[in-house]
């Protein structure tokens, strides 16, 4: 992978899929429908780190009813641009038995990572767990190992960064979701 060191050299290999606006606007469309769903149950929203951070800002204050933050960190890919074997570094410290939980993460491809994490809401007590991301990666003729309920936006099946998702672990700053074309 080539480094970027600015957003120049970003326009020039990739391409720009949604800008910020694109973005807003697909968020508060997820925040109407999450709270909707939501908004009695009192939920534990846990953000899958690291990815999640930027969502989870714009979010959380648009979900005007009683919730608790947490987060996990788990990650199958460390850096790389293929995943390996599950490292979790951060498990919820919030109890969450008897709860509702929605996971929060930046993107849904082959769905391990949050399928791993949603068993271990179960496991730790939680009576349902809602899963919200803000891709979906469509890859033919593949079914992740877990669904998402709540999808803000679609992307193709190619390198997605951007907008809390990251390219060799920088530019989660980038300001829009870019696939990578270089």
């Amino acid at each position: 992978m080539k480094f970027f060191a600015n957003l120049d050299e970003i326009n020039t290999n990739s391409q720009c899929l949604f800008n910020l606006e694109e973005i807003e606007q697909a968020l508060n469309i997820m925040v109407q429908k999450i709270t909707e769903d939501m908004a009695d149950k009192r939920p534990v929203v846990i953000g899958v780190m690291r990815g999640a951070l930027a969502m989870l800002g714009y979010m959380l204050p648009r979900l005007a009813f009683y919730l608790e933050v947490d987060y996990v960190h788990a990650s199958r890919y460390q850096k790389q641009l293929i995943p390996g074997e599950l490292l979790w570094l951060h498990e919820p410290h919030i109890p969450l038995a008897g709860r509702c939980v929605l996971l929060v993460d930046d993107i849904l491809d082959q769905g391990v990572t949050l399928k791993a994490i949603s068993e271990k809401c179960y496991a730790l007590g939680a009576t349902e767990v809602k899963i919200a991301v803000l891709c979906k990666k469509h890859i033919q003729n593949f079914t992740p190992a877990i669904a998402a309920d709540y999808t803000a936006l679609d992307v193709p099946d190619a390198y997605i960064f951007g907008y809390g998702m990251d390219y060799e672990g920088g530019w989660r700053n980038a300001p829009g979701i870019y696939k990578l074309i270089n």
